[in-house]
């Protein structure tokens, strides 16, 4: 009975990789893009918090103002397609 209940050990092996720099550059196994620790993304923080306190971060940051102008004019252009589609009434915007 006691044969059956004996677990077996794991086997150890003592790999070492063939190109591995053992100057403490990290782990040889973990493939990153060059530019990752350049992009504002790729700060490691991930969970709720952490989207929300990089969206600020983003939105604090002044971006292009052409591009800012022509995503607001887009916007309206849109938001008067929808009134119009849905009948709204847009002679309240005119003055009399």
């Amino acid at each position: 009975m006691g044969k059956f209940s004996r677990l077996r050990k794991n086997k150890k092996f003592s790999y070492t990789p063939r190109y591995y720099d053992d100057k403490g550059e990290g782990n040889p196994f973990k493939i990153e893009h060059k530019l990752d620790k350049f992009r504002p993304t790729m700060d490691g923080r991930s969970g709720l918090k952490g989207k929300f306190s990089r969206a600020i971060e983003d939105l604090k940051r002044t971006g292009n103002r052409d591009q800012n102008i022509r995503l607001v004019v887009i916007i309206a252009i849109l938001i008067f397609i929808f009134l119009y589609i849905i009948d709204f009434d847009l002679s309240i915007f005119t003055s009399k």
